[in-house]
């Protein structure tokens, strides 16, 4: 825009500077003259148009720069989103997965446990057992040899 801007100062400048100079004194000087300035009006025309252009595609480049970063952004913005959505999905499955795996865990050791109360109430229930034939076989041995003193004791007596 601002060389837009120039230019038409520029020519603005150059048709004052003609315009105040001196009649040429041949007509061949003047057709000279006048075909320079159409020749220069033209020139700065083409120049002047040359550079609207291309103002229109920087300024059309900068605005499909502009939305392709919108894009872009967006695009990385959902791709984000989408991946910590995945992330706490498998954060809650991981956590599931854990938790049934204590709880599986607690249940084998309660009943590993209760097995283990089983097994020590039974070695208990066999030491008892095992005490009271102990106490039992003692009581008989007792008898037996007492019945063994008292046949030893009837027979020398007789």
């Amino acid at each position: 825009m601002n060389k837009l801007i120039a230019a038409l100062i520029a020519g603005l400048f150059a048709t004052s500077v003609y315009a105040q100079a001196p009649a040429p004194a041949t007509p061949a000087a003047v057709k000279a003259e006048a075909k320079a300035e159409k020749a220069d009006a033209k020139a700065v025309k083409a120049e002047v148009k040359t550079d609207v252009k291309a103002d229109a595609k920087v300024s059309k480049a900068e605005a499909q720069a502009v939305k392709d970063k919108a894009a872009a952004d967006a695009k990385a913005a959902k791709a984000e989103a989408k991946a910590a959505k995945a992330k706490a999905k498998a954060d809650a499955k991981a956590a599931k997965t854990k938790a049934a795996a204590d709880a599986k865990a607690a249940t084998a050791q309660a009943g590993a446990d209760k097995t283990a109360a089983k097994a020590d109430a039974k070695v208990e229930k066999a030491k008892v057992e095992a005490k009271g034939e102990k106490t039992k076989a003692a009581a008989d041995t007792a008898a037996v040899k007492a019945e063994g003193k008292a046949d030893v004791k009837a027979a020398k007596t007789k």
